[in-house]
């Protein structure tokens, strides 16, 4: 500490320090109304934004004042330390910047409140420098205070909220808070109360034990400390205790918080005794832990603390966007009035931190943090050099207040600590604390008068310099974590799809487009920069496609093809880049084309929309999705007035089935265990029997047949046969057709992610018939296995992107690299599909009718052409959740005819 206090020298010509650091201080910020001034303009990228003039007021009135108050510190106190005045005039000046760019009523309230603020300093400069009027009337000056705070108690309002704390005095639009003034009434208190019984209080004291040998000096200070400290520090233990007392009753847990740590600090300073460290620590430790219990703010903000991510939506919503702004913010933020620090609540008062880090990024987030540094070495430095204890107290007190307050809350803001309702000092939304701060930074800087004037060097520096670790390695620790949320997890929180931020951009910056194989629209953004808006095209494809929404987040096709659609992925580096530097947001996005065929999925969803389930129509050569149905669906354009509904809907309409819904397969095994066992070994003979009895259950086919061929069978979903085939097959010869079919793979929306491998242990052949068993399929699992029935026996891995669209190069195919492989044999297919073929169709079908548990039947369809059809090679799977096989087989029937132009 000793070393840091010394770094910035007390220099002969403090003025010219003063004057090139508050010249600095006005280019800086005129260079940032102008960023906020052009902001609109660039977020629109055109004209067609409005520029922004309101928060010139600010800068207008801030500029001649700070000058007027150097001008007056020039005249009144040549000796001043010259780096405290700057630093104060740069974070006021900067915090009025950035609340008017959030909110211009509060912006040109803080103006005012700063005028006055200023007014206070600047007068104060005559004060004489012994303030010894502070120290004369100290217990008038906290029992003033301790009377303004328990007003609030009675009389107490809240200027913002009906149902919040009642922590202000005022009326007509103008407000006080006491406990801010009160916190430096409380130092000024401890700081007289000490000096004036410091031979009796302070323990160590070297320069007053002149002629008495070391043993005797040790004696004697025990002896004496023994004997008097805890009746000569019951008054400040009283004084104190009736504070921290009110303030609990008040719920302002915050300012209690800092009270502890001032009376702490000082009480520690005077003392030289480390003990007091120890017990205040455990003071507040037993503080909290009993708070927790007993106020539900206390624990709603703890349990934020230590996971937020639990429900980031509730009680942790402020703290994950506190995160996702720094984390927005990057390394040199999104720039001037180009973030969207609103987003975080009462982001112009207790989350202003993390404003400025997402507009100025990690460089602007320890530029102030280095302020604070640079503040906190002045405040010790000249503390340790005061003439007398009581400035000496004092000073060191005032500088841990504006410091640790300001650690408190920027703790908060990064999740260091839980967070407390308190201010920024200087820099906060907040009258009462900008005044009170100036009045703090006034008697810091007549003190400086005097320390550099006629120093007298403290007897022993350690207490100080123990101080001085403290605050700045917190301060340290606090810029390294700022770093972690903004460049090292920055990224993935950026991803998460609770990010608001992201639905923001797309209000500014176009989404690509998605579009059908013949590029007709499905999803497009309409609208004019700010005010862009998602139009789907086709609302049937609500549960496949999904939503971008700024409330309800992104899902569905929107989400997965989201690094496209939102320009991140496809554009050149360099294109992003400069996106980044210029605007802070993407470049305009990629448009998308899928597989879907337009005039097939009309049809299908035609067939499809009365009824509860799922159908997928896949080519069976390549794996494309020629169309895909699932209903009940949603209409995304109407997703606000419909939310509730959506979620409480026990149809499940988000639930896109095609991918996502789980069934059991059943008796719709029945084409894949005929083709196994007939690859395996000649058929044996067909039972008699068609259906089955398991369990004391009775499982019926589909249709009921008068055939005894095994084709005929497998076509109705008999259940008796499919147990023969099985057993002839074994059990393990049966979980392997079923994982070459890929029946235990769960594949996505994109044919590039690694598939989910479920394979359940146990499986019985008859629970699976009987829908009792653990397994369960997709529509698109069941589809893809009956594509090997349409081809020569390959499985082809489902691909619903059919192309990108890239700037620099145009379409490209967007091409899967997972590998389909051979299941069955081609001679195989071409004598059991034949089996299975229909009378009238060019393809080959089977129904099954299965129990889905104990209280539902479910029906299948699968289908597709014959292995000799000369056009594309299709497979079709339709899953209704409802025993209606007539239908299923009258919709697969209808839906192949049309597609393959047969009456």
């Amino acid at each position: 500490m000793a070393s840091v206090t010394q770094s910035i020298p007390i220099s002969k010509s403090p003025n010219r320090i003063q004057s090139r650091l508050l010249i600095s201080a006005v280019i800086f910020l005129a260079l940032y109304a102008i960023a906020l001034t052009i902001a609109p303009i660039a977020r629109s990228r055109g004209w067609e934004g409005d520029l922004r003039w309101d928060h010139w007021i600010g800068y207008l009135v801030w500029l001649p004042l700070i000058f007027l108050a150097h001008l007056q510190s020039k005249r009144q106190l040549p000796n001043r330390d010259p780096y405290l005045l700057p630093i104060a005039v740069i974070l006021s000046g900067w915090g009025l910047m950035t609340i008017w760019r959030l909110f211009p009523e509060f912006g040109l309230r803080q103006t005012v409140w700063f005028a006055f603020a200023v007014g206070v300093y600047t007068i104060g400069l005559r004060l004489p420098r012994r303030l010894d009027f502070l120290r004369r009337y100290k217990y008038v000056w906290l029992i003033s205070g301790l009377i303004l705070t328990g007003l609030t108690l009675i009389l107490g309002t809240n200027p913002s909220s009906s149902t919040g704390p009642r922590l202000w005095l005022g009326c007509c639009g103008v407000y006080f808070q006491p406990s801010e003034p009160l916190k430096l009434l409380l130092i000024i208190y401890l700081s007289a109360f000490l000096a004036d019984r410091q031979p009796w209080v302070r323990i160590s004291a070297p320069i007053d034990n002149l002629g008495e040998d070391q043993s005797q000096t040790e004696g004697r200070k025990n002896k004496t400390a023994g004997k008097s400290s805890l009746p000569l520090l019951a008054p400040i233990l009283l004084m104190t205790g009736l504070t921290l007392l009110l303030l609990l009753v008040q719920r302002d847990l915050g300012t209690a918080t800092i009270f502890l740590f001032l009376f702490t600090v000082i009480l520690y300073l005077a003392t030289e005794r480390k003990l007091f460290l120890i017990l205040s620590v455990l003071l507040l430790v037993a503080s909290v832990v009993s708070s927790y219990f007993l106020f539900d703010v206390v624990r709603l903000r703890i349990d934020a603390w230590i996971n937020p991510w639990v429900d980031p939506s509730g009680r942790s919503y402020q703290i994950v966007q506190s995160l996702l702004a720094m984390a927005n913010g990057g390394i040199g933020g999104r720039g001037p009035g180009m973030g969207s620090p609103s987003l975080v609540p009462i982001s112009h008062s207790d989350f202003i931190f993390s404003a400025i880090v997402e507009e100025s990024g990690l460089v602007g987030g320890i530029a102030l943090i280095a302020m604070l540094m640079i503040f906190t070495a002045s405040g010790l430095r000249l503390s340790l050099r005061a003439p007398d204890n009581f400035r000496r107290y004092l000073a060191a007190g005032l500088t841990a207040y504006l410091v640790g307050q300001s650690l408190l809350i920027i703790g908060g803001n990064i999740r260091l600590l839980p967070l407390t309702g308190v201010t920024l000092p200087f820099v906060s939304y907040g009258g009462s604390s900008l005044v009170t701060a100036y009045i703090s930074l006034l008697i810091l800087a007549l003190i400086s008068q005097s320390a550099n004037t006629n120093p007298e060097p403290a007897p022993n520096p350690s207490p100080y310099t123990n101080l001085g670790f403290f605050l700045l390695s917190s301060l340290l620790i606090a810029a390294l974590i700022v770093g972690w949320w903004t460049y090292y997890r920055g990224p993935t929180l950026l991803e998460r799809t609770d990010n608001l931020r992201r639905m923001i951009a797309d209000r500014y910056v176009k989404r690509g487009e998605i579009l059908d194989r013949q590029d007709i629209p499905l999803v497009k953004t309409d609208g004019n920069p700010g005010d862009y808006f998602r139009n789907y095209m086709y609302p049937e494809l609500g549960s496949l496609i999904g939503y971008a929404h700024p409330v309800y987040g992104l899902s569905g096709l929107e989400a997965n093809l989201d690094p496209y659609l939102r320009g991140m992925l496809g554009n050149p580096d360099l294109e992003l880049w400069w996106n980044h530097l210029l605007y802070g947001q993407p470049p305009p996005g990629l448009d998308v084309r899928l597989s879907l065929d337009m005039e097939i999925q009309e049809k299908a969803d035609e067939l499809l929309a009365d009824h509860s389930g799922a159908l997928v129509l896949l080519n069976a050569g390549n794996g494309e999705i020629l169309a895909l149905a699932s209903h009940p669906t949603f209409d995304p354009n109407k997703l606000e007035e419909a939310w509730s509904d959506l979620v409480n809907d026990s149809d499940t309409p988000l639930l896109n089935r095609v991918f996502q819904g789980q069934y059991q397969p059943g008796t719709a095994l029945g084409p894949f265990l005929l083709a196994a066992q007939a690859t395996r070994s000649e058929l044996p003979p067909p039972p008699e029997e068609s259906n089955a009895q398991i369990d004391g259950q009775k499982i019926e086919c589909a249709f009921q047949t008068d055939g005894t061929s095994w084709g005929d069978l497998i076509v109705n979903g008999c259940p008796q046969p499919q147990i023969v085939l099985a057993q002839e097959l074994g059990i393990d010869n049966v979980m392997d057709m079923m994982e070459n079919l890929a029946l235990f793979s769960v594949p996505g929306l994109d044919p590039n992610d690694e598939e989910e491998s479920i394979q359940p242990e146990g499986l019985a052949f008859d629970e699976i018939l009987a829908g009792q068993s653990q397994m369960r399929v997709s529509p698109l699992q069941m589809v893809r296995a009956a594509a090997t029935l349409s081809t020569d026996g390959t499985i082809p891995t489902p691909l619903l992107i059919g192309a990108v669209n890239y700037p620099e190069t145009g379409w490209a195919v967007y091409s899967p690299t997972n590998e389909s492989h051979q299941v069955f044999s081609p001679a195989i297919i071409e004598s059991v599909v034949g089996s299975l073929a229909d009378k009238d169709l060019p393809i080959w079908q089977s129904v099954a009718r299965t129990p889905n548990g104990p209280d539902e039947e479910i029906t299948w369809y699968l289908g597709g052409t014959l292995p000799s059809w000369i056009g594309t090679p299709l497979s079709l799977v339709i899953l209704l959740e409802e025993d209606d096989p007539e239908k299923a087989l009258e919709m697969g029937q209808s839906l192949m005819g049309a597609v393959l132009g047969v009456d």
